[in-house]
């Protein structure tokens, strides 16, 4: 006879956290939301930490380079997506690696014999007034000299003269060399009341701009993280098949840590590509694996050398596979079982294997709560795909600004590796849908506004750290109809106005 589970699995809105006592710390200033991202031993400090808890998730309409440096600068990490070619994953990654912050790769250039009237729709197009001269007008050509709009007069000059003309030529100019660091550059362009700083290579071709705007900029991320090399923290996803080929590649284009992509962790093909990884690479290559639901999967893929694990199976908002397959858990059950299993290992071996939650999100006080739960941080899909620099399109469906949202397992991405069961290479039936979610905007403002939310739940646990909130915590489930005392009721709302709109 089948084993059978004496209590139902939970979700997350079937818990809330009861309020422990908050000392004159306990505000959210005083918050830290650091978390271990990679496995490390008793008394040592993890070879990676998240600055904030999340993650986004291994998808094509959610983690491209775009995502990864955005949340990157909040603290976070993007695991780009791996249902694409070898090749474009690595460059994708590279990418990432070779952002410089406060270095902008100029787009608005022009040629010396560029005229005048080039300028100006130039201008129309970037909206940028300050424009490089190159050689031969491209990004990286060799620099002849500067455009601004103080170099020009509409009323006084012909719309046929050309650039040479009237630019600021390099010999005039205060330029950067390619080895200068942010602080440098900033330093040189305060020094000399610059408003553009050009770097250069040592054959006098441009590199990038910085520019005196941005200063104030880069102070807005003070959670900002980066490697040793002041290089942006990325992961990105593999799978089971060509890990051989895909791995290497990853690696040499600078990925920090990667993630075996998959609906379902607990098999022989994860232990396969852990054991190729450690054999290949030791312990310098960090890897993560998943997705599982309950202490065995984690004991399993804990002992096979990941480097965290993954918790979910079914709870995405667009996943299918419940109702495809019988086959998942409730998220907040799961949780609860793998961080005690994590926990029992700890005492066990001295090592501690971080857990990430993977689904079930839909209000932001989900978050806190899976963390509670014992969640070291979260991995989200719908979250991310809202925001602008999230990979999808923006679309108007019937008046409102929607973006495009699909599965992993959804015929439009066709990622049967995911899902591979060792069989024929195609995706056999379907375990994702094709969606809209609602446009939220820029990702900054609203991943403040959730950390905003974390920190003050955390202050009314009594927690400044999410261990301190893991012990501290109370957590209480919750009734059917107490769900509904916890909304706005019994009155009529002027508009849809709630701060918990599903996220």
């Amino acid at each position: 006879m089948a084993f059978i589970y004496d209590e139902p699995a939970h979700t997350f809105s079937e818990y809330l956290l009861v309020p422990g006592y908050s000392s004159s710390e306990c505000i959210p200033a005083n918050v830290s939301l650091k978390t271990p991202l990679v496995k490390f031993k008793k008394g040592e400090e993890p070879a990676l930490t998240l600055n904030i808890p999340l993650v986004s998730a291994i998808m094509q309409s959610v983690s491209d380079d775009n995502m990864a440096i955005a949340l990157s600068r909040e603290g976070g990490i993007s695991f780009i997506y791996g249902s694409q070619t070898i090749e474009s994953e690595a460059a994708m990654v590279a990418r990432v690696k070779s952002f410089k912050a406060g270095f902008v790769v100029s787009d608005s250039n022009l040629r010396p014999d560029s005229t005048l009237a080039d300028v100006l729709a130039l201008k129309e197009k970037t909206g940028h007034s300050t424009m490089a001269v190159t050689s031969d007008g491209s990004k990286n050509g060799h620099l002849e000299g500067i455009v601004t709009s103080r170099d020009y007069r509409i009323s006084r000059m012909n719309m046929e003269d050309q650039v040479k003309n009237f630019m600021t030529p390099v010999a005039d100019m205060v330029v950067g060399s390619s080895d200068i660091t942010l602080k440098q550059a900033n330093d040189i362009i305060w020094e000399h009341k610059l408003n553009t700083l050009p770097i250069i290579d040592k054959e006098g071709n441009l590199m990038y701009m910085v520019f005196r705007k941005d200063y104030s900029t880069h102070k807005q991320y003070p959670l900002e993280l980066l490697d040793g090399q002041k290089r942006h923290v990325v992961g990105a996803g593999i799978n089971t098949r060509d890990y051989e080929q895909r791995v290497p590649a990853l690696v040499e284009a600078g990925a920090d840590v990667l993630c075996i992509d998959s609906s379902e962790g607990y098999s022989e093909w994860q232990k396969r590509t852990l054991k190729w990884i450690r054999d290949k690479y030791g312990d310098s290559v960090k890897v993560g694996a998943g997705n599982v639901v309950d202490a065995e999967g984690f004991r399993f893929l804990a002992e096979c050398g990941a480097d965290f694990v993954k918790i979910g199976i079914g709870g995405g908002s667009i996943c299918i596979t419940r109702e495809q397959k019988g086959i998942g858990r409730g998220q907040a059950t799961a949780v609860i079982e793998v961080a005690k299993a994590r926990d029992e290992y700890y005492k066990e071996t001295g090592i501690y294997v971080p857990i990430c939650s993977d689904g079930g999100i839909v209000y932001d006080y989900h978050m806190t709560l899976a963390l509670a739960m014992g969640a070291d941080f979260l991995m989200l899909g719908r979250y991310f795909a809202r925001f602008d620099e999230s990979p999808t399109n923006k679309v108007n469906i019937n008046g409102t600004y929607m973006k495009e949202y699909w599965g992993e397992g959804s015929a439009r991405a066709r990622n049967w590796q995911r899902y591979d069961l060792g069989g024929d290479k195609k995706l056999s039936f379907e375990e994702g849908v094709d969606s809209y979610v609602p446009y939220a905007g820029g990702l900054k403002d609203n991943v403040n506004l959730t950390i905003s939310k974390m920190r003050s739940t955390m202050c009314n646990c009594g927690a400044l750290t999410i261990p301190e909130l893991q012990k501290k915590a109370k957590l209480t489930l919750v009734s059917a109809t107490s769900l509904v005392e916890g909304g706005a009721h019994d009155v009529l709302l002027k508009e849809n106005s709630s701060s918990n709109y599903p996220k």
